[in-house]
């Protein structure tokens, strides 16, 4: 699986100022655009052909794009953080909130693995998922998300990294097991918290 970048040329991105100490993580650069970083090609889904299954709850759960759009809906406004060292301040995104979805999976064990379109994978705690932490959304500032951002849906986890947050989400797959995903497999962190600058596995 190959990797795919775009928009990161420097002068795109800028030092924060003291006055965004608190929100800006060490070692991070504000980036004026949103850059594309995706490990395999950009996935084309339609909106038709998209649905959501959540697996290895006490309850198999599915949704398809008009059962999601169906749902209770949140408005998030969020800073996200790649681990290339790029932030982008106040995101505002359109979604469903993971607890929704969970709770339709019964009970669930403690790990998570998130599936997309084309065979990307990353893994987190359930408990990081849950609790107000975790969305699968389908609008970027107002409008639907672009493929190459990971529409229709994808997952959104912003205090992660963002490529724990999976593009092309189609999947969850829930264990008792912590199962590292694509970059883990590559030495990134299992967790990936930007203010503890955990980029790899030592970290």
């Amino acid at each position: 699986m190959g990797v795919v970048s775009r928009g990161f040329s420097g002068k795109h991105f800028h030092r924060p100022g003291p006055e965004l100490a608190g929100r800006v993580p060490p070692g991070q650069y504000l980036a004026s655009g949103f850059p594309v970083l995706t490990a395999g090609a950009t996935q084309h889904v339609s909106t038709g052909q998209w649905s959501f299954t959540i697996r290895g709850g006490t309850t198999e759960a599915r949704w398809t794009w008009d059962d999601l759009l169906a749902l209770p809906a949140e408005e998030i406004t969020t800073d996200i953080h790649c681990v290339t060292r790029w932030t982008k301040l106040d995101t505002h995104w359109t979604g469903v909130p993971l607890d929704t979805l969970l709770a339709a999976a019964g009970e669930v064990p403690e790990f998570a693995l998130q599936i997309s379109h084309g065979g990307y994978a990353t893994n987190l705690p359930v408990s990081e998922l849950t609790g107000g932490k975790a969305w699968l959304v389908y609008r970027y500032e107002g409008e639907p998300i672009t493929a190459e951002h990971g529409g229709p849906v994808r997952m959104l986890v912003p205090a992660h990294y963002l490529w724990k947050s999976a593009k092309w989400i189609r999947e969850l797959w829930l264990s008792a097991e912590d199962r590292p995903g694509f970059w883990e497999q590559s030495g990134y962190h299992h967790f990936g918290d930007p203010w503890r600058e955990q980029r790899y596995f030592n970290d």
